[in-house]
């Protein structure tokens, strides 16, 4: 009898920690076919496009002006066995990576420290928004004329860029964190430094992070814009010169492989949101 209850009390208090299991297994594996259908969907995206490009070049459209698939991966593959292509794009990664740390470190240490003073905020706003206000691609000349047609210049037009988007984040994520908590920190005998550090950047790193993958592209973008105007090195480059030679499919390859490399930073910047995610869960 006792053995029979003993059994029954063991099947009783196990059957909870099986349905957990049970129901982490069962989100698993839908987070798994969810995976595989975002996965097709794209795939499929992909080869609809560029089906549709290859039917309509050639046949509505002139491959003069709208180049084919084909061509660009006979370029492409033709590129990838040069070894100035990949000079190209050491320079360009140099450029993009140099800009990206430089004006996202900026741009945090300035968000993070306007956005804990409100006195500094109210001094610096208007000044941020009117420089900020000035497209960018205007700078590259000034740019230029200041820090000649070398690496430098690109690194710091990649750098304002990023530096805006970075800031703007920032601040918003330090300025908006709960009072409440802040206070109770205090309360409990907690510094400034223990604010910063515990309540103040865990509570703006997903803004950051934000502001991280969206500057990710407009580093790209400042390095080759940079390259456009003045380089004889780089993506951009590459893009300048086929565009002067009226070569598309040499223009859509350069795109190619930009729309590659920022598919690569982007990959990068998720993981590092992850691992910050965890950390901030512990």
């Amino acid at each position: 009898m006792n053995e029979n209850f003993t059994s029954s009390s063991e099947s009783t208090n196990s059957n909870p920690q099986k349905a957990q299991d049970e129901a982490l297994h069962l989100a698993a594996t839908q987070e798994k076919r969810s995976h595989r259908r975002v996965i097709f969907g794209r795939l499929l995206v992909l080869v609809v496009f560029l089906g549709l490009w290859q039917g309509v070049s050639g046949r509505f459209i002139r491959v003069f002006w709208l180049s084919q698939p084909t061509l660009v991966v006979e370029r492409l593959i033709k590129w990838f066995g040069s070894a100035n292509f990949w000079i190209d794009v050491r320079t360009t990664l140099l450029e993009t990576l140099l800009g990206f740390i430089f004006g996202a470190s900026a741009g945090f240490a300035v968000g993070l420290s306007l956005g804990r003073s409100k006195l500094l905020a109210d001094i610096f706003r208007p000044f941020i928004v009117a420089f900020n206000a000035l497209p960018k691609i205007a700078l590259a000349p000034l740019f230029i004329l200041w820090f000649g047609i070398g690496l430098q210049m690109k690194v710091i037009l990649a750098s304002v860029i990023v530096f805006f988007l970075v800031f703007y984040n920032t601040y918003t994520g330090a300025s908006n964190v709960e009072k409440e908590i802040i206070e109770i920190v205090r309360t409990m005998g907690g510094t400034r430094r223990h604010i910063l550090l515990k309540v103040v950047i865990p509570s703006a790193l997903l803004w950051v992070f934000t502001g991280l993958r969206i500057s990710v592209p407009y580093a790209l973008i400042g390095a080759v814009i940079g390259e456009i105007f003045a380089s004889n090195a780089g993506i951009g480059y590459l893009v300048q010169a086929s565009a002067s030679q009226f070569d598309t499919t040499g223009v859509f390859a350069g795109l190619a492989v930009l729309a590659i490399l920022a598919s690569l930073f982007n990959i990068v910047l998720e993981r590092a949101e992850r691992i910050s995610s965890r950390w901030r869960s512990l």
